[in-house]
């Protein structure tokens, strides 16, 4: 029941500079979101980015683009509509053909499985748009899905508190970003303990 780093991956939504302003404490949820991209960082979680249609909104605010090992630009308000999915599943490897020469069946060593992350840490804006669609459609793709509920935010406290509800009973885990550095770290002996408490003074 507890985040586990070794099986996690970070997906930050849509903390674009043109939409944050008009957001419910935007700053705090881009503050907390910038966190857990260098959390993130610590504990070797991937970290991705999306954009909605950044011709128009503009890029992520520079200091999240910059702990996103890619970021997606999209028009779909659901990444997984523009292939987001398969940046955090990646395919798996072939199998390699044989040949005459080839070794027996029972000889061969399997083909090494990609790594496989199956639990997302989720936050973004606008909470019950953006980030809604794209977390259901995680769940629908059996992801396992954590939301981080003081990184998100929608221009409105109704909107975004709507949208908790609505991933609360699809199945998403809700949490906040203490929890989630927490959860990565688990011991006050790991390394990056002390650069948390003073992250989160």
């Amino acid at each position: 029941m507890l985040l586990d780093a070794t099986q996690s991956q970070l997906v930050l939504v849509d903390y674009q500079a043109r939409l944050m302003p008009a957001i419910f404490e935007g700053e705090a949820a881009a503050r907390n979101a910038a966190r857990l991209g260098q959390m993130a960082q610590w504990v070797d979680v991937p970290v991705w980015g999306t954009e909605q249609n950044p011709s128009k909104l503009g890029e992520n605010l520079p200091e999240i683009r910059a702990f996103c090992h890619k970021t997606l630009a999209k028009m779909h308000f659901s990444g997984v509509e523009e292939g987001l999915g398969e940046w955090l599943r990646p395919p798996a490897k072939a199998a390699p053909q044989g040949n005459a020469r080839s070794l027996p069946k029972h000889l061969q060593k399997p083909p090494a499985a990609a790594e496989e992350r199956n639990t997302i840490v989720i936050a973004g804006c606008e909470a019950h748009v953006c980030l809604l669609q794209t977390a259901l459609d995680l769940l629908e793709d059996e992801f396992d899905v954590w939301v981080v509920t003081d990184a998100c935010s929608s221009r409105t406290e109704r909107n975004r508190d709507a949208a908790f509800d609505r991933l609360a009973g699809a199945g998403a885990e809700l949490v906040t970003t203490e929890m989630v550095g927490f959860e990565w770290l688990r011991t006050a002996e790991h390394p990056a303990f002390r650069d948390l408490q003073a992250l989160i003074r």
